[in-house]
């Protein structure tokens, strides 16, 4: 299935300048994420390490580092956050591909190894998709009908004591100036009854990349700059209180404000590094390819 619409080229956005890079590091402790241990001496989660096939994850992590390191100079902060055990959501931002790759290798490289869910196409990609599969990949079949399916499989996974990393927008962002676009409602389902069955606030780590937007992947260098941040866990157990008394399924209500939330975390963040304001009149939405105002 193809997603409606395209991202817009190179040319929307600017660059992130080695100025704003440098008004973000006199605010916040900025580490290489491609390496191992960045924030510092902390426990490995190896029973996770080694339930996720060891040597294919060490070869795959070498392989993303060396391809982002070559293609960009990358930044984070806040990854200190990051639990060593236990389980928690990752919620990211879908600007580019490297929106995947960075989240992900940073979170492997601080001892943890969440299953995380991406198209069901990738799979099938020669050789690297082998390696993802090897490493957590949940497919997720972009196609009707399957949006149950992939529920249940995301919250068995959090349930049976691994964490998840999800970008709930379901696509790269369509929004012209590539701001965070509307999200879909699955993760919030996915969070809500996953505290339901597990009887606590599970956290969800909204997570920002920005910067590769602008980069010729055919001819990168020189090397732009491209900075993540692992934020606070988002607060939303006013939205459990009740969970006991819930019917079948959370309320829509609770899932509706939960995916506010996140996005406007996830706008937030993003402001924050691009030193820009996202656009006044709204947010783009996916299913009218317009903006349309905040809640």
């Amino acid at each position: 299935m193809v997603s409606p619409g395209k991202p817009s080229p190179r040319s929307a956005v600017k660059p992130l300048s080695n100025a704003q890079v440098a008004r973000l590091a006199q605010k916040h402790h900025l580490v290489n994420p491609m390496t191992n241990h960045p924030t510092g001496p902390r426990k490995d989660n190896i029973k996770e390490i080694n339930a996720q096939n060891p040597k294919a994850t060490k070869r795959l992590l070498d392989a993303c580092a060396f391809v982002v390191k070559s293609r960009c100079k990358v930044k984070a902060w806040g990854l200190e956050r990051v639990p060593e055990d236990g389980v928690f959501i990752t919620a990211c931002t879908h600007v580019t591909l490297f929106d995947v790759f960075i989240p992900m290798a940073a979170l492997f490289y601080q001892g943890r190894r969440p299953r995380y869910m991406a198209k069901a196409e990738m799979a099938g990609w020669p050789i690297i998709g082998k390696w993802f599969q090897l490493v957590g990949m949940q497919p997720v079949p972009r196609r009707k009908g399957e949006a149950l399916a992939i529920e249940n499989e995301s919250i068995r996974i959090l349930t049976s004591g691994r964490p998840l990393t999800i970008w709930p927008e379901g696509t790269l962002t369509r929004d012209p100036k590539k701001w965070p676009m509307s999200l879909k409602a699955g993760m919030a389902y996915i969070a809500l009854e996953t505290c339901r069955r597990l009887g606590r606030q599970v956290p969800i780590f909204p997570a920002a990349t920005w910067g590769a937007a602008s980069i010729n992947h055919w001819w990168p260098w020189p090397r732009k700059n491209v900075v993540m941040c692992y934020g606070e866990a988002i607060d939303y157990a006013d939205l459990i209180e009740d969970m006991d008394e819930w019917g079948s399924e959370p309320p829509k209500t609770a899932v509706r404000e939960l995916t506010r939330r996140v996005r406007e975390r996830l706008e937030s963040i993003e402001a924050e590094i691009r030193g820009e304001e996202p656009p006044s009149e709204g947010y783009w939405d996916y299913r009218t390819m317009r903006r349309v105002p905040r809640e």
